[in-house]
This record gives C-alpha cells, sequence and structure tokens, in this order.
C-alpha cells in the first residue's frame, strides 16, 4: 500500500512539475514575443502612440469608413503592446517626431501631417494632384517609377518604418491612393510585423511599396507587394 502511495505522489508530482514548467515556459516564450513586438513598434509598457488620420474631403470632416477600420486594427496592435493610443486629424498636431511612436494614415493630399513626413522622410515620393480626369489622376511617383490608379482594380500604397528626430521612436506610414488601401497597409503591418522584424530587425527602417488587388470584390485583403523602395524613396 506504501509502495502504491509512493507511485501516486510521485506521479502527481511529476504531472505538476511538467506543468509549472510548462507554464513557465509559455510565458517566457510569450514575454520575449512581446519584448520584440515592442522593440519593433517603439512601444514600451505605457507608452504612447500617436495615431494620425485623415478628414474624408466633403464630408465636414468625417473620418472615411475605411481610415475607422485602419484604426481599430492599429489600435488593437497597440494594445498589445501594453501601450496607449492617441488619435489626432492629420491637421491638428504641431509638433515634431521621435519622441514618441507615430503611425500616419492618409495621402499628402488630404493629411498635412503626411505632407509634412513625405517632405522630411520620403523626399523622393510624389502624388499627382490634378483634379481633371486622366489616366495621371492620383498617381504615385516613387523616384523615377509611375504607379497609375485604377479605381477599385489596381490601388497603391506604400508602407513606410522610418526613425527620424530626437528620442529615435518611429514613425509608422500608410500613405496611399485610397482609404481602403491604408486599412490594406494597417492589416499587412498586424499580420506581417514579426516577419519585418526578423528581415530589418527591431530599428530598421524600411518603405515597401504594396499593390492592393481589386479591392470592390476583395476588399482590403489581397495585397502585393511590389517591392522595397527605400532607398528610391528616401532619395530627393
Amino acid at each position: 500500500m506504501s509502495d502504491t502511495l509512493l507511485l501516486v505522489t510521485a506521479a502527481v508530482a511529476a504531472v505538476l512539475g511538467a506543468a509549472a514548467a510548462g507554464w513557465f515556459l509559455r510565458g517566457h516564450v510569450y514575454g520575449l514575443a512581446l519584448r520584440r513586438k515592442q522593440r519593433f513598434f517603439g512601444l514600451p509598457d505605457n507608452s504612447e502612440c500617436l495615431l494620425v488620420v485623415s478628414r474624408e474631403t466633403g464630408a465636414d470632416g468625417a473620418v472615411s469608413r475605411n481610415d475607422v477600420f485602419a484604426l481599430l486594427e492599429l489600435a488593437a496592435l497597440i494594445k498589445a503592446c501594453h501601450a496607449n493610443a492617441q488619435v489626432m486629424s492629420g491637421d491638428a498636431p504641431q509638433q515634431g517626431f521621435g519622441e514618441r511612436t507615430e503611425i500616419c494614415l492618409g495621402s499628402p493630399l488630404g493629411n498635412r501631417r503626411m505632407a509634412a513626413h513625405l517632405h522630411s522622410l520620403m523626399p523622393g515620393v510624389s502624388f499627382d494632384t490634378e483634379t481633371a480626369a486622366g489616366p495621371d489622376r492620383g498617381a504615385l511617383t516613387v523616384g523615377t517609377e509611375r504607379h497609375r490608379l485604377v479605381n477599385g482594380s489596381v490601388e497603391h500604397v506604400l508602407l513606410a518604418r522610418l526613425t527620424a528626430g530626437q528620442g529615435g521612436r518611429p514613425v509608422f506610414l500608410a500613405c496611399g491612393q485610397r482609404s481602403i488601401t491604408h486599412q490594406a497597409a494597417a492589416r499587412h503591418l498586424a499580420k506581417h510585423h514579426v516577419k519585418l522584424a526578423r528581415r530589418y530587425g527591431s530599428g530598421g527602417n524600411f518603405v515597401l511599396l504594396l499593390r492592393v488587388v481589386n479591392s470592390q470584390a476583395y476588399g482590403p485583403d489581397v495585397v502585393e507587394v511590389l517591392g522595397d523602395v527605400t532607398k528610391e524613396a528616401t532619395t530627393p
């Protein structure tokens, strides 16, 4: 009887020990993943992230539906880093960058903050501002390459992580031809941030050119990475 009791006690102890080791290992792995995510986004515990969004033209200052969806995805990502989000209009912020992480959505046509970032951080990027109908209306030029807009069919967006200014916190930019491309870029960032951190490092800069395919049928879900255009975008 004592031998049986001894065996049962040993088995229970082994199970409890394995459970404790598994719990500790899961916590350790989770902690490492969290710290890597926080370093990539520049968001330590209880830090603040500034979300800057465009106002929709002709809609009494409202934010477009797709930009709202993008903000929701980004807010969840910020919360997962144990940080806090502050949302502001692209016309409101009058401050530098680098002291806290910033994620800016929109084109320079409707977001003054984005226009300033392009001028300072991506001088090799320009948007066609022609209002008359034509094949180059809304075209995005990176370096010498022009990418035309076909509404609902072929739309482009730049997804960038750039570090500059005092403090060294990154600025993330989702600068596209239509608001649905901003949601596509935000979703791509949320889905692939681990792969991006592995490729560029936790403090690396990059500018990716994405193409949103057939958004009228697939929404922001079908995205192609056309390439890394960091050199072209950051060279005047």
